[in-house]
């Protein structure tokens, strides 16, 4: 189990944590307004309000793992 999907994507079974391309999204949202002239004081604090789970079939199947139907579909994305 990892905390980011590219490790999975690498050939890990699961990974349950933050999507870093959103991370990046909101940042830039951030500087956009800081460079169309928002003093950063007035902005906003914000966060990920959601994490992204991820399998990988293919590893589970090359372990021997057989997951759930239930567990394959709560998951956001699933590498085959």
């Amino acid at each position: 189990m990892f905390h980011e999907r590219t490790t999975v994507a690498q050939g890990a079974l699961a990974s349950y944590g933050v999507n870093y391309y959103e991370i990046g999204r909101l940042s830039a949202r951030h500087v956009q307004r800081i460079l169309t002239g928002a003093d950063p004081k007035d902005l906003p604090v914000e966060n990920i309000d959601r994490l992204e789970f991820v399998l990988n079939l293919r590893t589970a199947r090359e372990l021997g793992l057989a997951l759930p139907q239930t567990v394959v579909l709560q998951a956001d994305h699933v590498i085959q």
